[in-house]
């Protein structure tokens, strides 16, 4: 009874669905959401990843790929099995009840306040990378070093989350894929025109590494908690399999790059973050550096959504704007917090990875699907293939987050 209240209560701020078709996000907003949610952060460490599972370990990333785009079809028949359905844990719910929806809400908003704790990590890096000796006095005590860069970087990005309307966030998120192929632009003209050249050779497969480097590729395809709602805003919902398709394609192409290159420029010496392996004198280097910063800005708004969205349900004033910034704000102080205490970018994104995203993204929508339709239940081609990523995905999710947790817990 209780679950379904809350179901009940969740509507209410939810887009209208497809029967109104004058109503909602139109198919290229939706495509430039998508993009922006899977082209994230991880396209820093995508050379990272290669580096530690070698140039055999690509194949991994393309099969990665196209196991979880399949899988995001997965939700999308979900949804279709019942016009109610308008978030990730409202399938959760469909398929195994008010214990099913608990279970798909705890890990999808973990996953994405995680994310979110990445990007100030991040932004953290690369400034203080750009800036060793900036600081700034706060109530006549002195912040400098990655800790000041991080609560600026809060403080600009703040305003983009109070914005509620995902047709609005698309402009923004058009910002964040221009600044991805920016990015990937940038690195290559470093190691072609800057000086840097394609040089390293690197290793054939590093058996040792390839926990790591799987983690990392699942990371990057974690757009799943976010694909419901991007579906249910659409004007036309018969169009997000080609907006699926669309996105992961286009993702696949830029990491691939950056991995290639990355690899090529910094071998077995890169960092978690490609752009802490560039020479900072480089005009390339700076402007690589400076289009990273602002990732965070586009993307922070549309990975917390969600999150925000869940909360404000809870209250009884749920369309109150005031409510709406108050608990912004305080997700993203939260997350400020959380940034300063753990600001392991590279073991928390394989920890995400491995943990996080592969349930999210593989383990969960195999498991709902299978649950909500009996036909695919039956032997055949479809069974065995959502067989294969739900053992697959095991296998990666325990090896990963013991494998992550493992050096977090070294590095504390």
């Amino acid at each position: 009874m209780e679950c379904l209240k809350t179901k009940e209560g969740e509507s209410h701020n939810q887009l209208p669905l497809p029967e109104e078709p004058h109503i909602g996000t139109t198919f290229l907003r939706t495509c430039f959401n998508g993009l922006n949610a899977l082209s994230g952060v991880g396209i820093l460490s995508i050379p990272y990843a290669l580096s530690q599972g070698g140039w055999l370990s690509l194949i991994l990333l393309f099969v990665v790929a196209v196991l979880c785009w399949y899988t995001g079809l997965l939700l999308r028949r979900c949804m279709d099995s019942d016009p109610l359905i308008r978030s990730y844990p409202d399938i959760g719910e469909r398929a195994f009840g008010c214990k099913g929806r608990a279970l798909v809400s705890i890990f999808m908003y973990l996953e994405l306040y995680l994310v979110a704790v990445e990007f100030l990590i991040l932004e953290g890096d690369n400034l203080y990378k750009l800036f060793p000796n900036a600081g700034f006095k706060l109530a006549g005590i002195y912040i400098g070093g990655k800790t000041g860069f991080v609560l600026l970087t809060a403080l600009v990005i703040l305003p983009t989350t109070w914005l509620k309307s995902l047709g609005m966030l698309a402009y923004v998120s058009a910002g964040g894929v221009l600044a991805s192929v920016i990015l990937v632009g940038c690195v290559w003209w470093v190691g072609a025109v800057d000086g840097v050249g394609f040089h390293e050779d690197g290793v054939l497969l590093n058996w040792g590494g390839l926990p790591t480097t799987l983690s990392l590729f699942t990371f990057c395809y974690c757009g799943h908690a976010v694909f419901p709602t991007l579906c249910n805003s659409m004007k036309d919902r018969s169009q997000f399999s080609k907006v699926l398709l669309i996105c992961f394609v286009t993702s696949t192409i830029t990491y691939g790059s950056m991995a290639v290159l990355g690899y090529l420029m910094y071998g077995e010496y890169l960092k978690s973050q490609v752009t802490l392996n560039l020479p900072i004198r480089k005009m390339g280097s700076k402007l690589a550096i400076y289009t990273t910063l602002v990732n965070p800005l586009t993307k922070y708004a549309v990975i917390t959504a969600p999150i925000a969205t869940a909360i404000e349900e809870t209250f009884v004033f749920r369309d109150s704007r005031y409510l709406s910034i108050l608990v912004r704000t305080v997700i993203v102080i939260s997350t400020v917090v959380v940034a300063l205490t753990i600001p392991f970018f590279g073991y928390v994104m394989a920890f995400i990875g491995a943990f996080l995203s592969v349930t999210v993204s593989m383990l969960l929508p195999c498991l709902c699907y299978l649950r909500i339709d009996k036909s695919a239940r039956s032997f055949g081609l479809e069974l065995v293939f959502i067989v294969g990523i739900l053992l697959i995905g095991s296998f990666v999710g325990i090896i990963g987050t013991y494998t992550s947790i493992k050096q977090i817990v070294k590095h504390l």
